[in-house]
């Protein structure tokens, strides 16, 4: 049971200043999704955002978070709980199915709410009170989905003491985020008077209250630098000093009237810590050659000596910024070569524990390129793996030309880099200038031999990927052979990358139990050398095949267990979450296969994302062809047809960018020109399908199955049973359980269509079975109708069992859909765009005068699917209710 306590808003304290100038800066704007108000303890943010929702006219959700939010379905509970309090329709479907998701599955339920939120158009404000208090990596990325997808006319505003771990910076970029941090708390000259009479306790005529906001500009540091000035605060007498503001007034008023003032632990402790940017125990321990850096802070942060914490744990510290510019003052004029040395100590510390990033700004603000270039040979690899390729591109960028010259190992940098962002044009030049370096360390007999071998090795892996992308299959396996040959004589972690190579030529090849093991490999090697990229890339592809052999649970456990890996160690906030196109296209054809459409329409959002920012040739082909297989599924053909045209083009236009086969569009293009009745395109297609082969037999066999569902449409069954026939035995053999599947359902039609029902049915036994194990179900719902008629009537779908009932379930309903005048064959030509195979059953079921509720059972769907389909369905129709849709359906021939 939730708290409903902790929907109410919190009553407004009636001696509070009306901020009202800040409320514009919270109101609703277009581009807008998220209101940040991040301050510490005591600066009103509560009352600011409480005083700023009561003047709205829209709905808003209020939440108060506290430490008990911190688990993921307690926190979404209350979020959707929040938004049920407020009126929103729809959350009353999220809050049960809430329930049925796993907990690396709640990204569904995420999905579930922004899909309810899209029901309608009213504006909602959305308040998370206190989200410091929630420290869950899991809901932090969860809650930056959940923005990353907002509908526009939903704003949420979120109040911390701290910025949450939440990708900011990315929207910032995109104008999404208003902020409201302290600076911008400022106060007016009456809110100036108000702080220093009620909060600070300090006696202000009128006039002094003016002239101390003229000097501070209503800045609140600068006020607090006023109070902390050492006047007796109880003496109604006293005057502040009179304060300017920035620059050299700032830095003498800090020594004079604080620095100096402190005794002179303090104020080395100060002094010596200034050198870095962020601070915690441990790195100032490093800084000072000392153990007691710990208390030091708690210190600082009793007596409020500007240290702000950037967590809730009293970890992470960071000086204010015009304080640290006063103390790194001290420190250059006290003694300039100590302050050198501390910096240096401080990012040998950020090296250590792995604040890579972090340490390169320091070198760079430091202008130390020698030792730049160092820490870019030592963990540029790395960089790159956690997708960070593009920033090592430009810190390399900022290496002067004679810091470069002679370094190969620098050069590989980056290569990799130009590799993983798909620029390979200025690789085969850099490869050919690293291999010079080498020759001529060979032949001046070169100390480091065995870091020479390693690059070499390195070397022959990237032309062994160049290779690939040439589809020059045999120096790619030619090249990765030597490299397996001389791997284990190298320090450098290659094997991973290597491994999952391998795994791609043996994919390609159609030899899947080797490219597991390959691929299987990789993944292990990728966690040892902790690379990314390199994991989720193998994990997701080793999914892929393991989904395509019928091991469905396998590849789902797959995906999880690397999807945890990657985030328990790699995972930042600020960055944008490492995608692997393997593992959620893998994710979303898992979840399309099982019929949980909300599921996979999830994990095709991030990929839809990527598509936009512009990815690679052969990431764009497989994003297009599991969003093609999906509107398929879900009976919308045009949409299907578009995405699998573009996926067509690409793999031709960019093959030669392309390291590996895409997965066949064109045999999913030629099932969806049959789908859609469009049999002259499906002759056009049956009749070139095999000018341009492909060289993947997984991809070959695809597109066969393909042809024969169009000959199957022509009149020539047997044409297509002698190619299924051959089919059969070929997909036994190489246990692919889904190409089996496919293959006798294919060739059970075709037997049908010459009459032989009882070997058809026989086939469609043989292909329940194979469902029923592996947990298949909308490739059988995928058929056209009169085989669907078929598989109700053959013996074996009654098989007790929770798989055939669910089956059995899915063909009826289908079938009885069907049975409803079909859009697409002209009844709607009088429509602007013609209605989805869905939205046509949903129009029947209307028409029988079921509820939303029961429609969704009938469908087996969520209730807030729908409401999306009867939305569309309208919005087609061109009418605004049930009744009026009813008519215009039979207006034109569709009832």
């Amino acid at each position: 049971m939730l708290l409903t306590t902790k929907f109410l808003k919190p009553a407004t304290d009636a001696r509070a200043v009306n901020r009202t100038r800040l409320h514009r800066r919270l109101d609703p704007a277009p581009q807008k999704r998220v209101n940040l108000v991040v301050a510490p303890a005591g600066y009103g943010k509560t009352t600011l955002v409480s005083q700023w929702s009561g003047g709205l006219t829209g709905r808003v959700a209020w939440l108060s978070l506290d430490e008990n939010d911190n688990s993921p379905r307690r926190f979404w509970q209350y979020v959707i709980g929040a938004l049920n309090d407020a009126g929103l329709p729809g959350t009353e479907d999220v809050a049960q199915r809430l329930g049925s998701y796993e907990d690396h599955e709640m990204d569904g339920a995420v999905a579930g709410l922004i899909n309810a939120l899209t029901q309608s158009t009213a504006p909602i404000s959305l308040v998370l009170d206190d989200l410091h208090l929630i420290a869950d990596p899991g809901i932090q990325r969860q809650l930056g989905y959940f923005i990353d997808y907002l509908p526009p006319h939903v704003t949420v505003t979120l109040t911390s003491r701290v910025e949450p771990e939440l990708p900011l910076d990315r929207w910032r970029v995109r104008q999404w985020i208003s902020d409201i941090q302290p600076q911008v708390l400022a106060f007016s000259e009456a809110e100036c008077r108000y702080f220093f009479r009620d909060y600070m306790d300090i006696s202000l005529s009128d006039d002094d209250a003016h002239r101390i906001w003229q000097q501070t500009e209503g800045w609140v540091a600068a006020m607090q630098l006023t109070a902390l000035s050492g006047h007796d605060t109880a003496s109604t007498a006293a005057k502040p000093q009179l304060l300017e503001v920035g620059g050299q007034p700032i830095t003498r008023y800090v020594f004079s009237e604080i620095l100096d003032r402190q005794p002179a632990d303090i104020h080395d402790f100060l002094v010596d810590t200034a050198c870095t940017p962020r601070l915690s125990g441990s790195l100032a321990d490093a800084i000072r050659a000392s153990r007691d850096s710990q208390t030091y802070l708690e210190r600082l942060i009793q007596q409020n000596l500007f240290l702000i914490p950037l967590d809730t744990k009293n970890e992470w510290f960071r000086y204010h910024d015009l304080f640290r510019d006063a103390l790194l003052q001290r420190a250059r004029t006290r003694d300039p070569e100590r302050l050198t040395l501390l910096e240096q100590r401080a990012v040998a510390w950020l090296l250590e524990h792995n604040h890579v990033q972090e340490a390169i700004a320091q070198i760079i603000t430091q202008e130390d390129w020698d030792r730049l270039a160092t820490v870019l040979e030592q963990h540029g690899n790395n960089l790159i793996q956690g997708g960070f390729h593009l920033p090592v591109l430009e810190w390399l960028e900022t290496l002067p030309a004679d810091i470069v010259i002679n370094r190969p190992q620098l050069l590989m940098v980056r290569i990799w880099a130009l590799f993983f962002a798909n620029r390979l044009s200025p690789i085969e030049p850099l490869l050919s200038e690293v291999e010079d370096i080498l020759d001529r360390r060979v032949a001046d007999s070169h100390p480091d031999a065995e870091g020479a071998l390693a690059l070499h090795n390195e070397l022959s892996l990237v032309r062994s990927y160049i290779a690939r992308s040439k589809n020059d299959d045999k120096s790619a396996a030619d090249l990765t052979q030597q490299v397996l040959k001389e791997i284990d004589h190298t320090q450098i972690p290659l094997k991973s990358v290597t491994y999952y190579g391998l795994g791609l030529d043996y994919f390609g090849q159609g030899e899947l139990d080797a490219a597991e093991e390959a691929l299987d490999a990789s993944v292990r090697y990728g966690q040892l050398e902790r690379k990314p990229s390199t994991v989720l890339s193998s994990g997701g592809l080793l999914a892929w095949i393991q989904y395509n052999r019928g091991e469905i649970d396998q590849a789902l456990d797959t995906c999880t267990q690397v999807r945890r890996w990657v985030d328990d160690h790699f995972y930042d906030p600020q960055q944008p979450r490492l995608i692997s196109c393997w593992q959620n296209s893998t994710l979303v054809e898992i979840y399309r296969e099982r019929n949980e459409k909300e599921l996979a329409e999830a994990n095709l959002l991030p990929l839809l994302d990527h598509l936009k920012s512009g990815t690679e040739p052969g990431q764009h082909v497989i994003i297009q062809q599991v969003r093609g297989h999906l509107a398929f599924s879900e009976g919308d053909y045009a949409n299907a047809m578009t995405a699998l045209e573009d996926a067509e083009a690409v793999a031709r236009r960019r093959r030669e960018h392309i390291v590996f086969e895409p997965p066949a569009s064109s045999a999913l293009l030629a099932r969806c020109y049959l789908a859609a009745n469009d049999v002259g395109k499906a002759r056009a297609w049956l009749d070139n399908w095999q000018i341009s082969p492909s060289t993947s037999p997984l991809n070959k066999d695809l597109n066969a199955i393909s042809a024969a569902r169009i000959q199957i449409r022509l009149g020539q069954p047997d044409q297509a049973c002698e190619a299924l026939s051959r089919l059969v035995g070929k997909a036994n053999a190489s246990s692919n359980s889904r190409l089996l599947i496919e293959v006798l359902l294919v060739y059970a039609s075709a037997l049908a269509a010459k009459g032989q029902v009882e070997e058809a049915q026989h086939l469609l036994e043989q292909a329940f079975a194979h469902g029923a194990e592996c947990g298949f179900l909308q490739i059988f719902i995928d058929e056209a109708a009169p085989l669907k008629a078929l598989m109700l009537k053959t013996p074996g779908i009654q098989t007790p069992g929770r798989w055939y009932t669910r089956l059995r379930g899915l063909l009826e309903q289908e079938i009885g859909s069907s049975k409803a005048p079909s859009g697409r064959t002209g009844h709607d030509s009088a429509l602007v765009e013609p209605l989805s195979q869905r939205e046509i059953e949903v129009l029947a079921l209307i028409n029988e005068g079921l509820p939303n509720k029961e429609i969704a059972v009938r469908m087996s769907v969520a209730a807030t699917t729908v409401k999306a389909h009867i939305r569309n369905l309208y919005g087609k129709l061109g009418v605004g209710s049930r009744t009026e849709a009813l008519a215009r359906a039979r207006q034109v021939g569709l009832l």
